[in-house]
């Protein structure tokens, strides 16, 4: 009766953490958009920065939203100048200089090959809203606004053209923004005011970001999305949109801007200060879910006749490592590598990336690189696996005399705690060894869990057969027939084949390992390989490549450490066996 009992109750918890689970999932980290858009930099429908700085280092606008508009129509308008450049296409608003269109042309939005790339930046207005402007405020001169046209110095930016675009205020003074693009996805910007009026004038040059949240990726426990940048020594990642929408506006902490923006998993804008002076820097919510990163300069006096320039750094594309790292030393972007949210593991994450990297180079196959590189750290690892199965084998002998022990001293527990110590000594027994190997693995498959959800890499990279994109979930699902059935199944029901796999190798592994357990235990541990299975069934098909993978391992490096501690097998069989007897009588 006590055994059904626990049977009931083990499946009513079983029940309860799958629906939670998934509950929570969706509650705390909702699906995100998978198509990378960042946020776009023109406040939307703000007028942007004309004249005032409301506090030092906020930019004055108008939040209200602008009205909606289609991406086709929007990039339709005939004043735009074309940019194309070796990894990035897309091209230049010309009213309000808004840098709003940018394509990532190494990235395609969706697996499918005709998706077209990715839209990192959009215009103001459109569902996609995300971009980058520069300007300036101040007060007393007459300053380009959003509506302003300005005019190019050509119609194509590229690697070798600049492009500089250029407003006079018919008051004497010249403003020209020069727009210069790198081979990656780095567009540089040099802001020259040139005063030809009867006095001097004082600026403020700016930069600023503009996006929605609505195309932002979630931000998770694993890997912060949202508001980010570099100050001093300190990283902040953080806030987060909701905060950002709670609190109105974040001034961050640390000492001076080296680089501040948007983040997503894969795609990141940021601002880079040059070195025209001193800088700070912000982030506000503007309503409607858009939200705005400003930099901004220290005024500077411009004196009648004379010109004055400031220069600042503009990133938009995919958040690749080495090239994160490459402008860190080669442009002195400090801490800019750490716009991926490596945690604290960096040190073990980032030679993991490079290694799946490496792998997939050699054997040009994501999935392939996945498995190699969990045989390899399995292989790695396998010693410390034998010491662990010799301490257990080792424990397991002297189990009899420690038993004896513990029966003649039951009395008196700080003798038979010093006996047992003798005994460990006498036999050269460490009762930690077991534990100690386990420790040294879990930040190890940690880190290397950690990487496989950051490495761009993965993105929409193919396997085998149905699986076209190791970044998203198994699309073979078995309630709707392996795609047959005309719906999706939602969260935890959305079984797929290698959920199935996982469930059936973690099975495998538990019943290779006769451990004595009383009723509750076991029931737990014949239930527990199927709640893993739906509550991994949503994650990356890459992800549960590696963890099926990994089992297989697990199940070969058990046989084959059992073979040769026969024992240790024979011990646990005994101890199952008689646990299994007291268990049948005490049902009696």
């Amino acid at each position: 009766m006590d055994n059904q009992r626990n049977l009931l109750l083990a499946v009513a918890l079983s029940g309860l953490l799958i629906l939670g689970w998934d509950m929570g999932m969706r509650y705390f980290y909702p699906q995100a958009s998978l198509t990378g858009q960042t946020e776009e930099v023109v406040t939307a429908g703000e007028t942007p920065p004309t004249a005032t700085a409301t506090a030092p280092g906020v930019i004055d606008a108008d939040s209200s939203p602008a009205a909606p508009i289609d991406l086709a129509t929007a990039l339709a308008a005939p004043e735009r100048v074309r940019i194309d450049a070796p990894r990035v296409e897309g091209s230049i608003n010309l009213v309000g200089a808004k840098i709003d269109d940018i394509e990532l042309k190494d990235h395609r939005a969706t697996v499918d090959e005709e998706s077209g790339p990715v839209q990192l930046f959009a215009p103001q207005g459109t569902d996609e809203q995300y971009f980058a402007q520069f300007g300036w405020v101040g007060q007393g001169v007459a300053l380009p606004t959003a509506n302003t046209l300005w005019q190019a110095s050509g119609d194509t930016l590229t690697t070798g053209a600049p492009v500089t675009l250029t407003h006079d205020n018919g008051e004497g003074q010249t403003f020209t923004i020069t727009l210069s693009i790198d081979d990656n996805y780095m567009i540089t910007a040099e802001q020259t005011v040139t005063n030809n009026g009867a006095g001097p004038i004082v600026v403020r040059p700016f930069g600023l970001l503009n996006r929605t949240s609505a195309t932002a990726s979630a931000s998770t426990f694993i890997a912060h999305a949202g508001p980010m940048g570099g100050f001093g020594d300190t990283i902040e990642y953080g806030p987060d949109y909701e905060d950002l929408i709670d609190d109105g506006a974040h001034t961050p902490e640390g000492g001076a801007p080296d680089w501040l923006g948007f983040s997503d998993i894969y795609w990141l804008g940021a601002l880079i200060p040059g070195s025209s002076g001193e800088a700070t820097a912000g982030f506000r919510s503007l309503g409607e879910n858009i939200f705005r990163a400003d930099l901004i300069y220290a005024p500077v006096t411009v004196p009648a006749g004379e010109s004055v320039t400031s220069s600042s750094m503009l990133f938009a594309g995919a958040k690749e490592s080495a090239l994160l790292d490459t402008y860190r030393d080669d442009l002195g972007i400090q801490n800019f590598g750490k716009a991926i949210d490596w945690g604290w593991f960096e040190w073990f994450v980032k030679p993991m990336v490079w290694l799946l990297r490496t792998l997939y180079d050699f054997l040009g196959n994501f999935g392939l690189a996945i498995i190699g590189l969990t045989i390899l750290i399995r292989g790695l690892l396998f010693p410390i696996a034998q010491k662990q199965f010799a301490s257990m084998a080792a424990m397991k002998a002297v189990q009899p005399k420690m038993k004896a022990i513990q029966e003649r001293y039951k009395e008196d527990k700080q003798k038979q705690q010093q006996e047992i110590m003798k005994l460990y000594k006498d036999e050269g027994v460490n009762p930690l060894a077991g534990c100690l190997p386990l420790l040294i693995q879990i930040p190890i498959f940690f880190a290397l869990y950690k990487a496989l959800i950051l490495a761009i890499e993965m993105r929409h990279k193919p396997f085998v057969l149905w699986i076209e994109d190791l970044s998203a979930p198994d699309p073979a699902k078995i309630l709707n027939l392996f795609g047959l059935l005309p719906f999706d199944p939602p969260g935890f029901l959305g079984i797929g084949v290698l959920a199935v796999l996982l469930g059936i190798t973690m099975w495998a592994t538990f019943k290779l390992n006769p451990s004595a357990m009383d009723p509750v235990q076991q029931q737990i541990f014949n239930f527990m390989p199927w709640i893993l299975m739906f509550v991994m069934a949503p994650f990356a098909a890459g992800l549960l490549l590696y963890w099926v993978t990994s089992n297989i391992l697990t199940l070969a490096q058990q046989s084959y450490l059992y073979s040769k501690h026969p024992q240790l097998r024979a011990q646990a069989e005994k101890d199952k066996a008689d646990q299994d007897r007291a268990n049948s009588l005490r049902g009696k």
